[in-house]
């Protein structure tokens, strides 16, 4: 069966649902927004128009019709494509698929865009036809803005409904396309929570050698090539209680010895900032807060974990040693010290995790370029650092050498991109498909 997608519904007109509906709407098709009640989706529609950069134009809103979950589903019987952006709760979003059963199409595809629910537990059960035709299109948020789609395919999965996603989702809205496995918060987030909460413990460790807060964010900013907010700026963005609805995820789901267990919980001072509700930007403070001072000026605070006091920010300006990561993450210092053990356990667990949660190791750079805007993928970085020096300096620690890295290493290979080639897991070299 060759698919192609004209016509989408989406169901759920929270901030992601809305999103990828404008989307759609802004690439020219005609688009079925259903939530609770009409009047909710219907006013997603007008969040997508307001503020002072539109998400969507005129135009693109009159192509989204609105309707209602209970009285409208029948809305979707000539869409192509019906994508599911609801709460993540798997008897809800089964529910949700049974019924879409009755009146969707035959041949149409339907999608979830779950980030922490097996696919495979959403569609245990049901008719073969719903196995034939689901997968998960994982957009980044916000969708209008992050490149990022993570697809994942079951294990029945028609061929030609990943075909058909890759291209809609690709050319059509010009998302990075990235194919994953239905394995625990699949590529991006499965790494970059890594990276997020094993910095948490990491830095608090580095706290005690007298690296501060803004020494932290100043390091895992410009010199990692990673975004300007740092590693406690991101926390305080995306907010405690995410992360900790996030750690606890992994904990659930994560297999067995797997390295991340070691960091699902907080450290002990970021579970009292939770307890006491100090969560990020969203409740005007976190690690980070902005003061507006009566005079029109402002300042920003940081909430020293050691003292457990609110004290004036610190601009920290790095040396030229520190100013890269190929330097920094060698540096003699304690800043230098933490950079390592850090991103070197990153880059590990990426090298150990194909091809688990990916076939390749360009999926999961790309993953980490377009979904947490990295200059590099933990790969590409390795590459910049020398996988040889790499490995030798884990080696000279007693630590392991990640799977990957060994793997090029026994090949007598240097590099895991070269002449517009990828390392590849059966130790051959694979032309590098187009960005």
């Amino acid at each position: 069966m060759q698919r192609t997608i004209n016509k989408v519904a989406v169901i759920g007109a929270g901030t992601m649902g809305a999103g990828i509906a404008g989307a759609c709407a802004m690439a020219g098709n005609g688009v079925v927004l259903l939530d609770m009640s009409s009047e909710l989706a219907e006013k997603a529609v007008q969040r997508l128009l307001g503020g002072r950069n539109p998400a969507i134009s005129e135009e693109a809103a009159a192509r989204i019709h609105c309707g209602a979950i209970d009285a409208d589903l029948g809305m979707v019987a000539d869409c192509d494509w019906v994508c599911e952006a609801i709460i993540e709760d798997l008897a809800t979003k089964r529910d949700l698929f049974t019924r879409l059963e009755a009146v969707r199409k035959d041949g149409s595809i339907i999608t979830t865009n779950t980030s922490g629910i097996p696919l495979r537990d959403i569609y245990a059960e049901m008719p073969g036809n719903v196995a034939r035709d689901i997968a998960v299109t994982h957009f980044f948020n916000p969708p209008h803005i992050m490149r990022l789609l993570e697809l994942v395919p079951g294990t029945q999965t028609d061929p030609d409904v990943t075909a058909a996603l890759t291209d809609y989702c690709g050319k059509t809205l010009g998302k990075g396309v990235v194919n994953a496995k239905d394995t625990v918060n699949f590529i991006g987030n499965r790494i970059g929570c890594f990276w997020m909460l094993a910095g948490l413990h990491k830095a608090r460790e580095a706290a005690d050698n007298g690296v501060s807060m803004e020494e932290v964010d100043a390091a895992m900013s410009a010199p990692m090539g990673l975004p300007p907010t740092g590693l406690y700026g991101l926390v305080d963005l995306i907010g405690l209680d995410v992360m900790d609805f996030v750690g606890k995820n992994l904990k659930a789901n994560l297999p067995a010895g797997d390295a991340g267990h070691d960091y699902v919980s907080f450290p002990e001072a970021e579970q009292s900032m939770m307890g006491a509700g100090q969560l990020g930007r969203k409740t005007g403070g976190g690690f980070y807060k902005l003061i507006r001072h009566d005079d029109g000026s402002k300042t920003m605070e940081v909430y020293d974990l050691r003292t457990r006091e609110w004290r004036p920010a610190v601009q920290f300006e790095l040396d030229e040693e520190h100013s890269d990561f190929t330097t920094l993450m060698f540096a003699d210092s304690e800043l230098g010290k933490f950079s390592w053990d850090l991103m070197s356990a990153v880059f590990s667990y990426a090298a150990d995790l194909v091809p688990d949660i990916s076939d390749d190791i360009v999926n999961v750079d790309r993953a980490m370029r377009w979904g947490f805007n990295w200059a590099q993928g933990p790969f590409e970085m390795i590459d910049a650092i020398g996988a040889r020096a790499f490995a030798e300096k884990l080696e000279g620690e007693g630590r392991a050498i990640p799977k990957m890295v060994a793997a090029l290493l026994d090949s007598d290979n240097a590099s895991f991109y070269r002449d517009g080639q990828f390392f590849s897991v059966d130790g051959s070299y694979q032309t590098t498909p187009a960005e």
